[in-house]
């Protein structure tokens, strides 16, 4: 072999050995990078949790109500707005009549004579009627329901107890029972205390909206005669009757619905107003246990709330 050769050789054998050199070292770093774990900061492994906080104001956060029980409902959707003890059974006093009718209702048709009979009579006032006088259901609804009438109430479920021929407890019983009112029961078609210790009637807040809205779904004439100052009908034999209505504020509620009071010694001042909130939006306020006056300022005052709700302001 020549000394050309040698030398190309050998210059080989130096490549090779530097190129394997090169490859042992970048498969050792490799295995440094694979192996050995870089230093990274400390991460939290907690979650980060964004706590969304309303701007909206709490329309009815400020309200000092005297009543023992109150709610605003909304019956378009079916929703609580606001409630203090809506779920407590509490006496109805005159409350009662919205049962009444509406049981009636649902068993009678509004043409349907209603006569007043010796029994309804003899209650305690307000009354404004005579043993014999007959008057449509219907009149004698609204007569009933805007002067809180205790005859007329007492003629309304005897008549409709005696077409179910059962005893008026039982027919208000069924109705309560038809509208899932689980605290509402009736003693009497009036509301009237029975004694010192037993109403006419128990119910809840939650249950008495709900009952004034079916009421208002079902007979819309005969609720909205409840929010005019007075009423006026007449008896099948052509006597006038002209009552007012025991809720002084009805002239001061806006887009007013229905109203019923009811007071008692029992019950305390009682007040159900439903008004609308927007279009075909209705809105029960109910006010259970306050006192006489006071229950006219708790249901106000619900009812501005409630329109200060909508409007996305705390108060009006």
């Amino acid at each position: 072999m020549d000394t050309v050769d040698l030398q190309k050789l050998a210059t080989r054998t130096r490549y090779m050995r530097e190129t394997s050199v090169a490859l042992l070292v970048s498969v050792g770093l490799l295995v440094v990078f694979l192996f050995i774990p870089l230093k990274t900061q400390n991460v939290s492994s907690e979650p980060t949790v964004i706590v969304a906080t309303s701007t909206i104001p709490n329309a009815f956060a400020q309200i000092p109500l005297e009543a023992k029980a109150a709610i605003v409902y909304d019956l378009a959707f079916g929703t609580t707005l606001y409630e203090k003890n809506a779920d407590a059974q509490l006496p109805l006093a005159s409350l009662t009549k919205l049962l009444t009718v509406y049981a009636a209702l649902t068993e009678l048709a509004p043409h349907t004579p209603i006569t007043i009979s010796t029994e309804a009579t003899h209650l305690d006032g307000p009354h404004a009627f005579t043993k014999g006088q007959t008057f449509t259901l219907s009149d004698l609804a609204r007569l009933t329901l805007v002067a809180s009438l205790n005859d007329g109430a007492a003629a309304i479920a005897l008549e409709t107890a005696a077409r179910k021929n059962v005893s008026p407890q039982q027919a208000l019983a069924g109705t309560a029972a038809a509208l899932s009112l689980s605290q509402t029961y009736a003693v009497n078609g009036n509301g009237l205390d029975v004694n010192p210790a037993i109403s006419g009637g128990y119910g809840s807040a939650h249950d008495l909206a709900r009952l004034a809205g079916a009421l208002l779904k079902k007979a819309p004439d005969i609720a909205s005669a409840t929010t005019q100052d007075f009423a006026q009908a007449a008896s099948l034999a052509g006597t006038i009757f002209k009552v007012k209505n025991t809720d002084p504020i009805v002239g001061t509620i806006p887009r007013l619905l229905l109203s019923k009071t009811g007071f008692t010694d029992l019950a305390g001042g009682n007040l159900v107003l439903v008004f609308d909130a927007g279009i075909q939006h209705p809105i029960a306020v109910v006010v259970l246990g306050s006192s006489m006056k006071a229950r006219f300022t708790d249901g106000s005052a619900l009812v501005a709330a409630t329109i200060a709700h909508f409007a996305g302001v705390q108060s009006l």
